[in-house]
This record gives structure tokens, C-alpha cells and sequence, in this order.
């Protein structure tokens, strides 16, 4: 894809191969974000005057924008938060915290990321209920043998990546809904590393909810949105609370809150954040997300194929069906084989990604990480091969 100019930090000579972490930002978004603090630099929902009007529009536009790209029924389904992790927390102690009690089941599975662990566990501890795991199968992925297998009268709530971090799995997300719904299971879907990547359509997925972030998906940093469906969300109770989400109060402890989306977004919002969150969505459907995941899946067989010709190279996620590899170079610890790639100006993640229970299933604890996106190229995978094929003298290099 001839995208490249469109990325100022590009210019810098890098190769990125760290999207899973975060997506680089095209002039567009960067545009729109300095024309708002330029131009206008005003809050939104607050003033009475010209200025702030426009900037309203805009900041309800993004809405209705992420309404549309995910193909939900309705903006008022679309909450802006500050990210992925800001929204599961709204999530658990906004909706299943006064909908679940002792005893009753969470399923997740050991390769979901801290931000869709650490609220449960949170929540299990205040109110007595129990995360359970979905066994992976020998690839680690989640089958819906798997999740069947799980359910018990107790499981309320199934709360599961779209697309892993590490592993880079997409679940059998339909079935996993439809068979949930059966049960009267709830799902949350943690979408960090789907929505920037394939079409995800809410409406034909039937997710509860689902929570992602602008800056996997070439938008800024400090902004993400949490889908509900509008009979959940509608219940969901603020865990924030001061201006903006009330329309009245009085000295008696009175208040009258605004009804959604509103009331969920107390406080100043990341303005300038969500006018470039609009620019990024557009951005993206000018490229087409069919497009990103197909050039993904190439870049991915293409680089397999060559890490196949090392003898030094493990690969943990052969078979995964998105733009993740994680590695090891063998007998190297993963922090020593980023730093080293880091001298020929290769970024990748090393670590456990933030899945750290992911190593009950992999059987060690820290990986190298490669996450493609649509603005990486063949060549640059050719470069990362020929400084792999040079590291087994890594320790010369990094000392």
C-alpha cells in the first residue's frame, strides 16, 4: 500500500513493527488536532457561544462516525472514555458489579490482556463471584467446543478478546455470542486488536459490549470508545461523577443525571483527541478494512517464511489468523533481542505484553512481538531477516 507519506514518523527511517502496542499517526489526524487547539481550543457541551457550538458538532460527529463504523443501532450506544481499559472498568464495576453476586462465574481465558483480568479479579474479591478459564487448544486458541464445555448455571458473563494481544487468535466471536445469548450469558469483547484491523460489525456480531481504543487504529492517544448495547447500557451506573453527566443537584444530595451517552462522560473530555479519532475512522474506510487485514495476512506468511530459513527463530502462533508473530530467538532473553534489533532501527515488543498469565499456557514468560499494519512493507521484513541472520553474534552488538 502506497501509504507511507502519509506517516511523518516514517520519515525518521524506523521499521515499526510494534502496532499491537500502539498504530502511528498519519498528518490528518495530526492536522485535525492542531487546527482544534489552533483554531478553537474550546470545550465542548459548555459554552453559549459560537466556537463552542462548532466544536459540540464536531465531537457529536466522531460519534456518529464510530456509531456507523461499527454499525451500531444507535449513537447514543457509543460512549468516549479514555481507552480500552478506562471502558471494561466502566463495564465491571458500572454494570456487573450490581448484576452479579456470590458464586456466580466470569470466563476468560489466560491469554486475555491485564486490562480484562485485573477488573474481575477486582470484582471477584468485592463481590464473591469467580473467574473460570476456557482451556486453549495445542495452538492456543479458544474453540467453542471449548467455551460449551464452561458453562455452568452459574456463568453470567463471558468477557473475551476479539483478537489476543500475543497469540494474535481471532475467536469464533458469532458463535461464541449466539451460544452465550442461549444460556443468557452476557459478552464483552475486548476489541483493542480487532477494530483497527477487520470489519467488526456489533450489530451482526451481537456482542453486549465492546471496548477499543483510537490509538490502535491511527487515531490519538487518550481517547477509546465503550459499545453497549442501549438495554445494558442503559443500566450501566456511573462510576464518575461532576460536570457534564448531571443536569441538575441540589444542597440535599438530589441529583438528576442526564441520560446516555452523557451521563457516562463526566468531566472535560480529550476534545481535541475525539475530533481526531473522526479523521483517523475516515482514514481508515478510505483504505478499506478488508484491505488492511488481507495485507496483514500477507506481510505475515511472507515473514514466517523467511523466519522459517532461520535455525535460531521459535515461533510460538504458526497458525493465528491476524498480523501478530511472537518469537524468540532461542536461548536469548526477549528484551536483549529488541535491544538488538533496536541498533538497525527495527521496533518490536518484547516482554509478556501485558498477558502475563499467558505463560501457564506457552510454558515461558516473556516473547518477542511483531504486529504488522497496512503501512509495512515486504522490505522491511526482508531487513528484520537479515538482522536476525546476523544475531548470533547479538552480544557483540548490545554490550
Amino acid at each position: 500500500m502506497n501509504v507511507r507519506g502519509d506517516f511523518p514518523v516514517l520519515k525518521k527511517n524506523i521499521i515499526y513493527f510494534d502496532n499491537g502496542a500502539t498504530t502511528l499517526k498519519p498528518q490528518i489526524v495530526i492536522d485535525a488536532m492542531v487546527d482544534y487547539y489552533s483554531n478553537y481550543g474550546v470545550n465542548a457541551h459548555r459554552g453559549d457561544y459560537k466556537i463552542s457550538y462548532e466544536v459540540s458538532h464536531m465531537y457529536e460527529e466522531t460519534r456518529q462516525k464510530v456509531k456507523d463504523f461499527i454499525n451500531a443501532r444507535d449513537e447514543k450506544e457509543i460512549i468516549f472514555t479514555k481507552n480500552s481499559t478506562e471502558s471494561i472498568n466502566m463495564i465491571v464495576f458500572g454494570y456487573f458489579k450490581h448484576h452479579l453476586k456470590s458464586g456466580d462465574e466470569i470466563l476468560l481465558t489466560k491469554s486475555e490482556h491485564s486490562s480484562n483480568i485485573l477488573p474481575w479479579f477486582a470484582l471477584c474479591k468485592e463481590v464473591g463471584c469467580k473467574v473460570k478459564y476456557i482451556p486453549l487448544n495445542k495452538e492456543y486458541e479458544v474453540t467453542i467446543d471449548n467455551v460449551k464445555q464452561c458453562l455452568t448455571n452459574k456463568t453470567k458473563v463471558i468477557s473475551l478478546a476479539h483478537i489476543t494481544n500475543v497469540i494474535g487468535d481471532i475467536r469464533p466471536l458469532k458463535d461464541i455470542v449466539a451460544l452465550a445469548h442461549k444460556h443468557n450469558i452476557l459478552v464483552v469483547v475486548d476489541g483493542a486488536q480487532s477494530v483497527g484491523h477487520i470489519k467488526v460489525d456489533v450489530s451482526e456480531l451481537a456482542m453486549d459490549f465492546l471496548v477499543f481504543s483510537a490509538h490502535k487504529m491511527c487515531g490519538p492517544m487518550g481517547v477509546g470508545a465503550l459499545y453497549g448495547q442501549f438495554e445494558y447500557l442503559n443500566q450501566l451506573k456511573p462510576i464518575t461523577f461532576g460536570g457534564g453527566m448531571n443536569s441538575s443537584f441540589d444542597i440535599d444530595g438530589t441529583v438528576e443525571y442526564r441520560s446516555l451517552p452523557h451521563r457516562l462522560e463526566a468531566g472535560t473530555p480529550n476534545v481535541a483527541a475525539v475530533i481526531g479519532f473522526k479523521k483517523a475512522l475516515e482514514y481508515l474506510e478510505t483504505i478499506g478494512m478488508d484491505n488492511i487485514h488481507r495485507h496483514e495476512l500477507e506481510l505475515r506468511a511472507y515473514a514466517l517464511e523467511k523466519m522459517g530459513t532461520l535455525d535460531n527463530v521459535i515461533v510460538y502462533n504458526k497458525k493465528a489468523s491476524s498480523g501478530i508473530i511472537a518469537f524468540n530467538l532461542k536461548d536469548v532473553f526477549s528484551q536483549d533481542t529488541a535491544f538488538y534489533l533496536d541498533q538497525y532501527n527495527i521496533c518490536i515488543r518484547a516482554g509478556a505484553h501485558c498477558a502475563r498469565i499467558l505463560k501457564e499456557e506457552l510454558k515461558i514468560k516473556n516473547t518477542c512481538r511483531l504486529s504488522f499494519y497496512f503501512y509495512n512493507t515486504k522490505e522491511e521484513i526482508d531487513q528484520l531477516i537479515t538482522a536476525l541472520k546476523m544475531s548470533k553474534n547479538i552480544f557483540n552488538k548490545i554490550l
